[in-house]
């Protein structure tokens, strides 16, 4: 392939204007759309043309591609699968904040935690589990973590881990650092960031790192949702899916919510986003409130 950029003022991850002008095609677009579909289970419509041309401008200038069509080719003659994570990378949407949709948490705070919390401590279990499914940046991970501790007065002698996934590899090493800019923790109360967060002064300029205590029960691993079958060993006492399942058509949503269905203790509940629903999916979830959904059995 010809080597687009010549003119060294420009870095290698920066394309130049000119590069900007570059369309993606209806046929192009239609190819991308029904790879990303395959490969993520997004389903993308035509209104999502523009999106992608300027998600993945960046990627055919560091490929050194002339069109939208070669890069297409590109992700698909690469053995190592690293391009079609990257482009996949590329196109995913990150938009997040701590305690968004503060109705989720006000719920787990005065019905679920404290009655599973009682339960675990009657049957002398102190084991509890939580998914983050399409954790973004990591806001929600930790919030999670965050409400759970403030229900645990010795939070050591509890076996307590958060799974947080998403499909971005680049977001997730951004979660993992747990490092936030002031911008980022302007809406939280001053007691939480003075109890959960310290002032990182390791090369950061204004911002703020989560805790040890908060960083350590939590896992962020790399989940693709429309995966047949998770690698999970056992099962979690709710999972938290909110504002993913908006990208997928109903046959990709029933597949991921029975699954999740599978990987729920009894009496578990499934937390979707506020501008989601499960009518039309077909799965054993009982309606509890709105957005959020129940396993059968209930706890005792």
């Amino acid at each position: 392939m010809k080597q687009l950029v010549t003119d060294r003022s420009y870095s290698i991850n920066t394309p130049p204007p000119t590069f900007f002008n570059l369309l993606i095609t209806d046929e192009e677009f239609n190819l991308f759309r029904k790879l990303i579909y395959d490969k993520s289970g997004i389903n993308l419509s035509p209104e999502k043309k523009s999106l992608i041309q300027t998600r993945l401008i960046k990627r055919l200038h560091l490929r050194n591609c002339e069109t939208f069509y070669q890069y297409y080719r590109y992700i698909n003659m690469d053995r190592t699968g690293e391009e079609m994570i990257a482009m996949l990378n590329a196109i995913s949407t990150n938009l997040t904040k701590f305690f968004r949709e503060e109705e989720h948490f006000n719920f787990l705070n005065n019905k679920v935690l404290p009655d599973l919390i009682s339960n675990k401590r009657k049957n002398v279990e102190r084991k509890l589990r939580v998914w983050s499914a399409g954790c973004s940046s990591g806001e929600e991970a930790y919030t999670l973590g965050i409400t759970v501790l403030r229900h645990i007065d010795t939070p050591l002698v509890w076996n307590i881990k958060i799974l947080a996934t998403d499909i971005s590899t680049d977001i997730l090493q951004m979660a993992a650092e747990g490092v936030y800019e002031v911008d980022k923790i302007s809406n939280l109360p001053k007691e939480l960031l003075n109890e959960y967060f310290v002032k990182d002064n390791a090369g950061y300029n204004n911002c703020y790192k989560v805790t040890p205590l908060l960083r350590d029960i939590i896992t962020f691993r790399r989940l693709n949702l429309i995966d047949e079958t998770y690698p999970f060993k056992g099962k979690f006492d709710f999972i938290f899916c909110r504002n993913v399942m908006i990208y997928f058509d109903k046959k990709t949503q029933e597949g991921i919510v029975n699954r999740f269905y599978n990987h729920l203790e009894d009496g578990g509940y499934l937390f979707i986003g506020h501008s989601e629903s499960l009518n039309g999916v077909k799965s054993p979830f009982k309606y509890e409130l709105p957005a959020v959904y129940r396993k059968g059995a209930v706890l005792k």
